[in-house]
Formats: structure tokens, sequence, C-alpha cells
């Protein structure tokens, strides 16, 4: 057994945990923040992206000790008070999803897509590959391709409006 301590979407959070448990495990049942989820085990699916040190990760294949001391941002940390992410709000607008179970880490990879390329700086061949490590069963990518490249442009709007 290990204690364990880290920020999870800015909160300072502590626990004693097996050393094999995932960070995916620790973060839905120590937690509670069921917004992660397992999908495939195998690491294939990527529903369970969270960011760690603001970097995408999939959480099942990462064990919560590695994460000690490390800052980790969940679905449920992503908004600002009260209002939706850009990448939420454009999932909504763009109704891309449709049962919901992938779109967790769908967002957290994209918002982690759009960090690393820049806000505006997407395009559908690019939102393609980066979205390989997802997978979602119910539809063609279509709304979700376009749903991130609505709030990558929205983004580089608000930079700009911001300057």
């Amino acid at each position: 057994m290990s204690q364990i301590s880290m920020v999870v979407n800015g909160k300072r959070v502590s626990g004693t945990v097996e050393d094999r448990t995932l960070l995916v495990s620790f973060i839905r049942e120590n937690q509670g923040l069921t917004g992660t989820h397992v999908g495939c085990d195998t690491s294939q699916c990527g529903a369970c992206v969270v960011h760690v040190d603001g970097k995408a990760v999939k959480s099942c294949t990462m064990l919560a000790v590695q994460a000690n001391g490390s800052e980790v941002t969940t679905l449920e940390g992503v908004a600002s008070g009260g209002e939706l992410h850009p990448v939420q709000a454009a999932f909504r607008e763009h109704h891309g999803l449709q049962c919901g179970f992938c779109t967790p880490g769908m967002i957290m990879s994209a918002i982690d897509m759009i960090n690393r390329h820049g806000a505006g700086n997407l395009d559908e061949a690019t939102i393609r590959h980066e979205l390989e490590g997802n997978i979602c069963r119910c539809t063609g990518y279509q709304n979700i391709v376009k749903a991130i490249k609505a709030a990558s442009d929205q983004m580089a709007g608000m930079a700009q409006a911001a300057e």
C-alpha cells in the first residue's frame, strides 16, 4: 500500500492505495469523479483520458502512484465558474455525441490537441489523425470533428479579443 497525494481539479486530495491501483480507478472510486470512463481495459478506446500535469494521458495505463505529486484534471474540472469549457459547449452545439460514453475522453483529448497545436490551427485531417486513440462506436466522427474545429476557432477568437 502507498500513500499518495495529488491535486485533482484544483483540489488537493490524498489516499492510501494498493500499488497496482490504476489512476482511473483512483479517480472514479476514491474521488467519486465518474466522468472519466473505463471503456476497454486495454488502453485503446480513449474514454479514460485525463490531463496529468497538462498532458493528455489514458488514465487506465497509469498507476495512481505514478501521479503522486501531479496535477490531474478530469472532465469535471474543465468548466469554469459554472460555464462550460469552449470544447464542451462546441460538442453540445454541434451534437458531437450520441450515447455520450466516449465524450469525456474525446473532450479531454480535444483540449489537449488545441493546447498543443494552438487555437485556430487545426484542420480536419489533423483532428482525425489526433483522434486515432479515441473510439466512438455511435458516430461517424463528423460532428465530433466539426465540434473540435469550431471550439479551436472560437478559442482563437477569444485569444485575439483578449489581446
